[in-house]
């Protein structure tokens, strides 16, 4: 992995910090009654998310340079290439002696952040493995296994996935109903969709955080827009 592409995923972890540390302690993961610990080692939590990342960005056997563009040019300008060098050195010093364990990595994220920073996370390693023009099998296959192992639903994760990974069916897939929905439920579910990735809600976090909750939110509303043209014209 080049200079710049080690200085990128780094940025990468550092804004995932912040953005998740300003979560709030005591915050609850949908469908969870667990609390959130308060116990965050900085240094520790960015390592953790680091080694996430790679695992996608190694998953299919390469690492390209599309790859390591998609997060230098996102967070590089965020945060600047002065503070990227001064961070790289601890980084570098640190990280190659960290065994990568997916499970061990993802109970440390459960235990402190919320459901929803989580998704962001998901959301962020399809647009890392989709980076190159396309996500192979073993990309797809690996982000499957890390949003199991992040405590996300199976349709959370076929609703993020339908945002990179197109088909006929992809506005259904993206707002979480079959095609057979009646326009009520097509209604509801585009509400329910809207308001959990509405960027409002991340008002306390980085500007990087919010965006990609833009994202998803725009993804949304093309969805829903493209069913109810579908079903005027039908």
């Amino acid at each position: 992995m080049s200079f710049l592409g080690y200085i990128a995923l780094f940025l990468f972890i550092r804004w995932v910090f912040s953005a998740l540390s300003n979560s709030g302690s005591a915050q609850q993961g949908s469908g969870s009654g667990a609390r959130r610990s308060t116990t965050v080692s900085a240094q520790d939590f960015e390592l953790q998310l680091l080694s996430l990342t790679s695992i996608v960005i190694k998953a299919d056997g390469k690492v390209t340079q599309n790859e390591l563009d998609y997060v230098r040019q996102y967070f590089v300008g965020t945060y600047g290439k002065e503070r990227a060098n001064a961070i790289f050195k601890i980084f570098n010093e640190v990280v190659k002696k960290r065994e990568i364990n997916a499970p061990r990595i993802c109970a440390y994220l459960n235990a402190r952040t919320r459901y929803e920073s989580r998704l962001q996370i998901l959301h962020f390693l399809f647009g890392i493995a989709n980076a190159d023009g396309g996500i192979s099998q073993p990309e797809l296959s690996a982000i499957e296994q890390i949003s199991g192992y992040l405590q996300l639903s199976q349709n959370d994760f076929i609703s993020i996935k339908a945002m990179f990974v197109k088909d006929r069916d992809n506005a259904y897939k993206i707002l979480e109903i079959d095609k057979s929905a009646t326009d009520g439920e097509v209604k509801r579910a585009y509400r329910e969709m809207a308001k959990r990735y509405h960027p409002d809600k991340l008002m306390d976090m980085d500007e990087a955080y919010r965006k990609g909750a833009q994202e998803k939110f725009n993804a949304v509303q093309d969805a829903y827009d493209t069913v109810r043209k579908e079903r005027a014209t039908a």
